[in-house]
Order: C-alpha cells, then sequence, then structure tokens
C-alpha cells in the first residue's frame, strides 16, 4: 500500500470517528493533509464527515492545482493560509463544534486568547487560540486573517462557526482540535460557577516544560 493511500484511508477513517462522536455534523467540517511530493488531499465540497470516499478526496498537487477528485470544500482559503503561513503544518482540521460555538457567542471572551487556562492538554495541544470575527462561509477574508497573524498561531476560532487547527500531521491536528473542543466543553460547563483555573505561574511552567508555542 503506497503513502498516499493510506493518507487517504487515515483521513477518512479520522474524519469518520469525529463525525461519529457528533463533534461536526450533515455535511460540515473540512479536512487536509499534506501529502509526501508537497500536494494536498483535501475533502470535497458538501460532504459528510461520516462518508467520505478515499479515492474521491481532492488531490492537488505541489503548485496548488487540482489535478483529481470532487470539488474541494469552499473553505480552501482557510486552508491554504495555514500551510503558507506554518511550515510545520502537515494537515488542518476545521469542524462545527457544538461547545466551541458555543463559547465563541459569549461576550466577555479574550479575542487573543480564547480558551480560559482549565487544563494544561489545552495549553499543549493549542497554544494560545485566537477568536476571529464572524465571516460568511467561505469568504476568502478568512484566509487573510490567518495570514495576518503570521505563522504564530496553530489554532483560531471563527466566532459563530468552528474552530481549525493546524498540525504536524492529520493525527495530531484531529487530537488537538478535539481537545479545543473539550476545553471549550468545560468552559461551558463551569461558566458562572467560579472554577479553579491554572494559574499563571503554573500556565508558564506548562508552556516551559513542553516548549509550547506562546506568543505574547
Amino acid at each position: 500500500m503506497s503513502a498516499e493511500v493510506r493518507l487517504r484511508e487515515q483521513i477518512c477513517l479520522l474524519a469518520r470517528s469525529i463525525f461519529d462522536r457528533g463533534l461536526t455534523g450533515g455535511s460540515t467540517g473540512n479536512i487536509s493533509a499534506r501529502t509526501e511530493d508537497g500536494g494536498l488531499l483535501v475533502s470535497p465540497t458538501g460532504t459528510s464527515f461520516g462518508r467520505l470516499d478515499p479515492g474521491r478526496l481532492s488531490r492537488f498537487d505541489a503548485a496548488g492545482h487540482l489535478v483529481s477528485g470532487d470539488k474541494p470544500t469552499k473553505e480552501m482559503p482557510l486552508h491554504s493560509a495555514f500551510y503558507e503561513t506554518r511550515s510545520t503544518a502537515g494537515a488542518v482540521v476545521h469542524l462545527h463544534s457544538c461547545h466551541s460555538v458555543a463559547l465563541s457567542m459569549m461576550p466577555d471572551v479574550d479575542p487573543e486568547d480564547f480558551l480560559p487556562p482549565l487544563t494544561p492538554y489545552g495549553i499543549m495541544k493549542l497554544g494560545r487560540v485566537k477568536l476571529l470575527p464572524v465571516f460568511l462561509p467561505g469568504d476568502p477574508a478568512m484566509g487573510d486573517a490567518v495570514r495576518g497573524l503570521a505563522g504564530r498561531r496553530s489554532a483560531v476560532m471563527l466566532a459563530n462557526h468552528g474552530p481549525v487547527v493546524a498540525g504536524k500531521d492529520v493525527e495530531a491536528a484531529c487530537n488537538a482540535v478535539e481537545e479545543l473542543e473539550e476545553t471549550a466543553r468545560l468552559a461551558m460547563l463551569t461558566r458562572g460557577l467560579q472554577p479553579r483555573m491554572l494559574s499563571p505561574e503554573q500556565v508558564r511552567a506548562v508552556v516551559e516544560k513542553f516548549d509550547v508555542e506562546w506568543d505574547a
């Protein structure tokens, strides 16, 4: 089995797992991953994470040309922006996950640090998450907003829409976006209850021990 065939199957397997656990529903969400030759495999537009076909994934060559498969997701500008600005990005995942979207609607959320410091793992896997404003689905301005971060964030939250996370490979990206949703779920469950969060000193200790990207 070739590396690309394995990657195609892995994308579909992970997407199905995300769908089956209700982390994105219907035909929402999209996923992409780098191939060995510098191209991309991307989930097609209008497809469900629960029913992706390995053979119909959109295939781009290293120059960014669609060479086979179905028409790609309309959120390609979002994916492209992460690959262009983060040399370590091997995959990008975008979901419409319930709790993170709910948290993005709260008026007191910090746009520079979307997730509260509730657990070490949210910090370890995501660093600081930037809350971006509301965009129309497919708006190229989403990609411009990510480019404006100049590669400083591996994860962003599109307000009233959903999280987008880049990782070194497709498994890492999926694990990180799930951690984002779980942290947002904890934040919503404990909202108004004055939970005991990690102190600034504890956050710094996690950042330093696990070499987390943590811009000012």
